[in-house]
């Protein structure tokens, strides 16, 4: 068997074994090699796991299995330190020697780092792979810890929103006149500017830096040109990347900007092949992972012997920036000649931006609304004559033709290399053709093309490129199974748990045809819960179905240790209090306290075996569990009212108590948090929380649904009510429906549209006998499960709480 030895575990040399191994598995013994500590993970994905939305495992694309499924010798964490052509082996740090038939260069990019003056203090990093991505986590672990971003791209503006979202204080300098550049016109850069700001980024534009100051070999500041400094104690530069081609160089293959390749993907050495960001082809080089994807399929094909060609093709960018949804393509600079169409919606943050010459589209930028992106896309690349269309054209495929459309049309209308998924680089005709090949459902689409696996903003875009191939054979999906046990959707299986009064997981297995005797990892959680939710009097809550966290009451940390959060009612808390968790923090050696978004105060680093002990501690002060690890109710956070500010309108401290000590300890599908602002200044941000509460002069306004995560929403008004029994009446309510209707880890606004405001108003606010009889079921729940699992624990043995480094939940321990 032929040997092929790949340098690089990315994505596109992932890619490349993919087709490879799916054309013919025998034709290569496969050894690869990459410098970081582990196989293939979609970067792509990184912000979200710096955010805290997903974690390292959620992002990977091959994980040990899949290598070993394929007989890949894997050797990651090793560097190759030289490549002998003439012998044909690649010679890894430690001396090995392994031999090569054929050998694929995939090693990307290296961040370009400023060279400034202390560009090598420690806390100065690049942010390019899961370790700069950590060395971020563990920088914001650091209460009141600050952070300067260097570069307003995309790179840079994922890892400030990140940073933010774990509580930094975050500067970003950026040397240009308006945020991305490269993507968009001034216009929507100062969209987008606005509404970073609005989330807490200061942004610094046409600022130029000048040096780093650092203390003790420890970054301190960074210097502007102007003199000014800013200081930090984390900086990331984020000004873009350099292909990484010194090993290639050294071995004698032709490099210029990148690696030398012909439309073959082939080097100058006609046994060695280059992929991805390292690759020159025709004076181009790549960063955008479509054009990627394409190589691999040209590397797996010459690989092969077979026939095939890479060839350029125009892109366009469409991007999600920290919630934000962005389209560019084309060329939209000013020039002489063109003119511009513009849509602007600021009620909604809606711009749309087309630029005309002749009667071709040559440019287009959109910002918050960019669903019919592909379709001006294909425009621009087509030059399709836009003469007959020019008075609709900006309002998209839908108005075309004197009336409104079927978006269908628009999607049925586009060509076969429109790309769907950004995040996988998947085309439309990549679709098309797994259709053809028998993927008849999203899932089918996702298993045999990745399109909509990774973020799932595309999903509607992928169902409506099912529906306008397979026709009427296409019949939109049936809500999700809850796992692999069973063909029922959680939908389902609530129905059948109230109609048939089942009360007992044993109860759910045999009655609704579980397929597994016991359920799994994926379904225990959630049947655990909707059975708790339902029938609080009659089913015990098993902590074995519940996720790790939850089972241990802390959360746990990547070291193995654990955070620990004291409840602070309403982001309050008293002398003694602080002397208790101080004291904790001693006794116990916590690394780190940090004071969290939600007003309250974390112990990280909390051992194990120290558990219940440190429970114990601050039990004795009165502090009971912040819940900060549960699908339940987290803060409520609170501004301090009429009682102190001058603009206060009503005791929202007091109420925001008042709510946290009705709510605590409930279980829900997912986790909730809520706030009370004193006025409509909004310092408590209530207008992201699941619930909010604003008080007004004339009493106050609760609104629900909103988000500050990977989405983010505005909360909805559901009400206006002039007393707190309202609020708290109306806020139970609320709760308890989501509880008895939600599916399990859906938050309350993706629950809400699916079943709509208007029908929760029906059910919480216009029928009174409803609301009552909800929020009686609610106190009938929490008379049961509204207990401090930290005082119930406090007294069992330490050496049962040992640190466990299984992440996933076990069926039974």
């Amino acid at each position: 068997m032929k040997k092929l030895v790949v340098i690089g575990a990315g994505m596109a040399t992932g890619r490349a074994l993919e087709h490879l191994f799916d054309a013919d598995p025998d034709a290569y013994e496969v050894t690869l090699f990459n410098a970081e500590p582990r196989g293939n993970y979609n970067r792509i994905m990184l912000s979200p796991v710096l955010s805290g939305e997903k974690t390292y495992e959620e992002i990977v694309t091959h994980g040990d299995d899949w290598y070993a499924q394929h007989g890949v010798t894997c050797r990651f964490g090793e560097k190759i330190a030289k490549v002998d052509l003439d012998r044909k082996v690649v010679v890894a740090e430690n001396g090995d020697e392994v031999a090569f038939d054929k050998l694929l260069f995939g090693t990307g990019s290296n961040p370009f780092i400023i060279p400034l003056p202390g560009h090598d203090l420690k806390g100065v990093i690049a942010y390019r792979d899961l370790e700069d991505t950590y060395a971020m986590m563990d920088a914001a672990g650091t209460p009141g810890a600050k952070a300067v971003v260097i570069g307003g791209g995309l790179l840079g503006l994922e890892a400030a929103a990140g940073l933010r979202m774990r509580g930094m204080d975050v500067t970003v300098v950026h040397l240009m006149g308006h945020l991305m550049d490269r993507q968009l016109d001034e216009a929507a850069g100062y969209l987008l500017r606005k509404a970073l700001t609005d989330r807490g980024i200061h942004i610094r534009c046409s600022t130029n830096s000048k040096e780093i100051r650092g203390e003790d070999g420890q970054v301190k500041a960074l210097v502007l040109d102007d003199g000014s400094e800013l200081p930090c104690d984390l900086l990331v530069m984020a000004v873009g990347i350099r292909p990484n081609v010194a090993l290639a160089k050294d071995s004698g293959l032709a490099v210029g900007k990148a690696i030398h390749v012909d439309d073959q993907m082939v080097t100058s050495h006609p046994d060695v092949l280059a992929v991805g960001e390292c690759v020159e082809h025709n004076g181009a080089i790549f960063g955008l992972v479509a054009p990627l994807y394409d190589q691999a399929k040209v590397v797996a094909k010459t690989l092969l012997g077979e026939d095939a060609t890479f060839v350029q093709k125009e892109v366009s960018t469409k991007l999600k920036v920290t919630g934000c949804d962005l389209f560019s393509a084309g060329d939209f600079a000013e020039g002489e000649g063109r003119e511009d169409i513009v849509f602007r919606d600021p009620a909604r943050g809606v711009y749309k931006r087309l630029v005309i010459e002749g009667n071709t589209l040559v440019g287009a930028v959109m910002y918050g609304d960019t669903a019919d992106g592909n379709w001006f896309f294909g425009l621009i690349k087509d030059r399709t004559d836009i003469a007959e269309m020019r008075e609709t054209l900006i309002f998209g495929p839908a108005f075309q033709g004197g009336a409104h459309v079927d978006p269908m049309a628009a999607v049925a209308a586009l060509p076969a290399d429109a790309e769907i998924c950004g995040c996988n680089g998947v085309c439309k005709g990549d679709i098309v053709a797994a259709i053809e090949a028998g993927a008849t459902d999203l899932g089918a689409i996702r298993a045999s093309t990745k399109a909509s696996a990774s973020c799932g903003t595309c999903t509607g875009l992928v169902e409506q490129v099912l529906s306008s191939t397979l026709g009427d054979d296409f019949v939109l999906p049936a809500a999700q199974s809850v796992c692999g046990c069973t063909d029922l959707s959680h939908e389902d299986v609530r129905v059948l748990i109230k109609t048939k009064e089942l009360k007992s997981q044993p109860a759910v297995w045999q009655e609704l045809g579980w397929k597994s005797r016991d359920g799994c990892h994926v379904c225990r959680p959630a049947i655990n819960f909707y059975l708790l939710a339902d029938w609080p009097l009659e089913y015990q809550d098993d902590p074995q179905s519940r996720f790790i966290n939850e089972r241990k009451h802390a959360n746990i940390q990547k070291d193995g240790t654990y955070s620990v959060v004291p409840r602070m009612w309403g982001g309050m808390t008293t002398p003694d209090e602080l002397r208790a968790i101080a004291d904790a923090a001693e006794k116990y050696d916590v690394p780190t306290v940090h004071v969290t978004g939600g007003q309250r105060i974390d112990l990280l680093g909390v051992k194990g075996e120290d558990l219940p002990a440190i429970w114990a501690d601050l039990n004795k002060a009165g502090l009971v569990s912040g819940h900060a690890y549960s699908k339940g109710l987290r803060t409520v956070k609170t501004c301090v009212g009429k009682e102190h500010c001058r603009f206060g309108t009503q005791d929202s401290t007091g109420l925001g108590i008042k709510l946290e000590k009705h709510l605590w300890g409930s279980w829900t599908p997912h986790k909730v948090k809520l706030a009370v602002s004193g006025c409509p200044r909004n310092c408590a941000e209530a207008t992201c929380k699941d619930i909010g509460v604003v008080c007004v002069d004339s009493g106050y306004q609760i609104g629900v649904g909103g988000a500050a995560g990977m989405d983010v929403k505005e909360t909805e008004r559901l009400a206006d009510v002039t007393s707190e029994e309202e609020v708290m009446e109306i806020a139970s309510a609320f709760m308890q429906l989501y509880r008895e209707n939600a599916k399990y880890l859906d938050r309350p606004y993706k629950w809400i549209k699916k079943v709509g405001l208007e029908w929760v108003k029906e059910q919480v606010i216009d029928d009174l006998d409803n609301r009552k009889a909800l929020a009686e079921r609610f106190e009938i729940s929490q008379s049961i499960y509204r207990k401090d699992p930290w005082a119930e624990h406090a007294q069992e043995r330490a050496e049962t709480y040992q640190p466990i480094a299984n992440l996933t939940l076990r069926a039974a321990e």
